[in-house]
């Protein structure tokens, strides 16, 4: 598996199907050159945005775990509080 050795994985249908779309545009409106050959740049900054919005993802997740870890250590503690008076009585 690929990212057992510390690969990234990149959506490969993601990057392409953005670069159609983008191109197609650019190509229209004579931003871009209209050529058979993909736009370099172009490429470049969309993989860049689909990568960022990967990590995003990533962090995203992070945070919910970290939120979840946080919630269940307060009701932890809250449960320990109740069972601490029940048993004083």
């Amino acid at each position: 598996m690929l990212i057992e050795r510390g690969v990234r994985v990149m959506n490969f249908e993601a990057v392409s199907d953005a670069y159609a779309i983008a191109s197609n545009y650019l190509r229209k409106t004579g931003a871009i050159a209209d050529s058979p050959a993909p736009d370099e740049k172009l490429l470049e900054i969309i993989v860049k945005m689909v990568a960022k919005n990967r990590d995003d993802r990533y962090a995203d997740t992070n945070a919910l775990r970290a939120a979840i870890a946080k919630a269940q250590k307060v009701s932890d503690r809250s449960a320990d509080k109740t069972s601490q008076v029940n048993a004083r009585f």
